[in-house]
């Protein structure tokens, strides 16, 4: 199994790679995966095997990673990034899953900083689960785990009502469906209108996968992927159009968090840093080594960059609309 170190992959100088990385991702993003690329990420039959705080979620099925996340935070609800990371991978391991959350992000920050999801002015939220009921591949707790997620962002601040939307393929949750054109229809509703000091989430539930890169724009020739609930017609949406939808539209000052609880989800924002909580990473943490993200050897700068500028220039001729249509093209073949 891969695993990278903070001595490896530092082919571009610290200060330059910052610098390129914050023009071509203004925004602070900070994704928390649920397993590496090279991995998958666990349906639990029964998430009470976590022993959970009685009233956590609606229990049933869920989720490794979003289970594993909750169960940290009610044992410590004040934790650094890396106390946070080392608990959800201390639980997992307890659980008997291999699976090693990762921490990736836009911008360089020190893993001893608290974790905060406390919004700022405002907040927007959205979390999509998908179970695929009745078809190959089924899951049964990606409901249950927006559910969960949502009760967790309830209770820090988030704003619920219409600046919280939920997509999931249970009428009695909600009346979106999961499918390609509603994801992408809502990041755009994310994004949409964000400003400095606003504070935005992303939970995604469901199955993710891998497709070979078309493009050769992928160091490892592969492209992550979330599989939405019509990927039989329009198929997986792949690393890219997330990017492109959900990222980098995004400006300076806007925070955004995302928890991908799916397979192959360690980089699937393509953002410049990451820390694997691996145990050579998680033991040189410990021992004083240093609690840092490095360098993404999967994140391809000169791709970042092109798509700023494709995006831009549509923004100066037909606006907000133009832009997003830009960074959507080539996903719908209508």
């Amino acid at each position: 199994m891969q695993q990278y170190n903070q001595q490896s992959f530092r082919a571009e100088h610290p200060e330059d790679y910052a610098s390129r990385s914050a023009k071509a991702i203004p925004a602070t993003v900070r994704m928390f995966s649920g397993c590496m690329d090279s991995q998958t990420s666990a349906d639990v039959s029964n998430v009470s095997s976590f022993g959970l705080p009685e009233g956590t979620g609606p229990g049933g099925a869920g989720g490794a990673c979003t289970n594993a996340m909750m169960l940290a935070l009610a044992n410590n609800p004040s934790p650094t990034y890396i106390e946070l990371l080392g608990d959800m991978r201390a639980i997992l391991s307890e659980k008997g899953y291999t699976q090693k959350p990762e921490l990736s992000a836009s911008h360089e920050m020190d893993l001893n900083t608290p974790f905060v999801l406390t919004p700022g002015s405002r907040s927007k939220s959205l979390l999509v689960g998908i179970n695929y009921k009745g078809m190959q591949g089924e899951l049964r707790g990606c409901v249950n785990d927006v559910l969960t997620m949502q009760q967790l962002l309830l209770s820090q601040g988030f704003e619920g009502g219409d600046q919280m939307r939920i997509l999931a393929d249970d009428p009695d949750v909600s009346s979106i469906l999961p499918n390609s054109r509603n994801i992408l229809e809502s990041f755009h509703w994310l994004v949409e209108g964000a400003q400095e000091g606003d504070s935005l989430f992303f939970h995604y539930s469901g199955h993710g996968g891998q497709l070979r890169d078309d493009d050769g724009e992928e160091k490892d020739g592969m492209d992550e992927t979330i599989i939405p609930l019509d990927y039989q017609t329009t198929g997986q949406m792949r690393d890219d159009t997330i990017l492109k939808s959900l990222i980098v539209p995004l400006p300076k000052g806007v925070t955004l968090t995302v928890v991908m609880d799916c397979c192959h989800s360690g980089t699937v924002l393509d953002l410049p840093y990451i820390f694997s909580a691996t145990d050579g990473n998680m033991d040189e943490a410990a021992s004083g080594g240093g609690a840092q993200l490095y360098q993404n050897p999967k994140f391809n700068l000169e791709k970042m960059l092109m798509i700023g500028i494709e995006m831009f220039k549509a923004y100066q001729t037909g606006g907000w609309e133009a832009a997003v249509t830009t960074g959507l093209s080539g996903f719908f073949s209508a």
